[in-house]
């Protein structure tokens, strides 16, 4: 973990309410796809910890849904510095995917799977990536996950118009063969992809936090094991570890 400051280059809305904000600063801290990073914002008590869409040696895209004072407040800036802790959680592992590896997001559960596409592309694997939203108005990042190399489904949950997208949920246009899955999104989505898959996987979990990085327990969940800090030993579990 480190703090820096970093610089908004970048900070536009891409739906209603879904903002990409690009950032420049150290970033050496991000190892891993799936990783989180902890905003410091004036005027608000606790930091928001909102999870890396995409990064390099000097930069670091976010993408983040306003849902609160904090996130209103952030997706206001068009300038300035922001104080972030860096390098936090335990990342998507790629050395078990095998080679045709499936991606699964809701919402905003969406943007920690392309740095994790990014990396499986890399590879040389197969990557197919089933983006869920509830509407039409929300997709956001299809085409540039397509732009990677991926193979993409946009599942639209509810009275879907376009017909490019697929009617109803992600675990309904899950590929043949896949060897692994990776997702991220809302519990129910998430026990809807634990009750449909046959194959090891990793979920990525969204829980409030305190502290961000173990010390406060507020983010505590049970599995096999004993209970495990989604922010310090998370946020990304394996499912056979996971207890629903």
């Amino acid at each position: 973990m480190k703090q820096s400051v970093f610089s908004i280059i970048e900070n536009k809305p891409l739906t209603s309410n879904v903002y990409k904000m690009v950032l420049s600063g150290d970033t050496s801290e991000i190892t891993k796809p799936g990783q989180f990073v902890n905003i410091k914002i004036d005027g608000t008590f606790l930091r928001r910890p909102i999870s890396v869409c995409d990064y390099d040696e000097n930069t670091l895209t976010l993408i983040y849904k306003v849902v609160g004072k904090g996130t209103e407040i952030l997706s206001i800036m068009q300038s300035g510095e922001l104080d972030i802790l860096t390098g936090l959680g335990n990342g998507y592992d790629t050395e078990i995917s095998g080679n045709h590896p499936v991606l699964m997001g809701g919402g905003v559960g969406v943007p920690p799977l392309y740095a994790l596409a990014k990396k499986l592309i890399s590879e040389n694997k197969t990557v197919d990536v089933l983006l869920g939203f509830n509407t039409d108005d929300e997709v956001f990042y299809a085409k540039e996950f397509a732009d990677l190399g991926c193979n993409v489904t946009v599942c639209i949950a509810d009275n879907c118009r376009n017909s490019e997208y697929k009617n109803g949920f992600v675990t309904a246009y899950l590929p043949e063969n896949y060897t692994h899955f990776y997702t991220c999104g809302p519990e129910p989505m998430l026990k809807a992809v634990y009750n449909a898959t046959n194959t090891e996987g990793q979920l990525s979990f969204e829980e409030r936090m305190g502290c961000g990085f173990g010390v406060c327990m507020g983010c505590s969940c049970k599995t096999i094991t004993g209970y495990k800090r989604i922010c310090k030993d998370g946020p990304v579990l394996l499912k056979s570890e996971i207890i629903f």
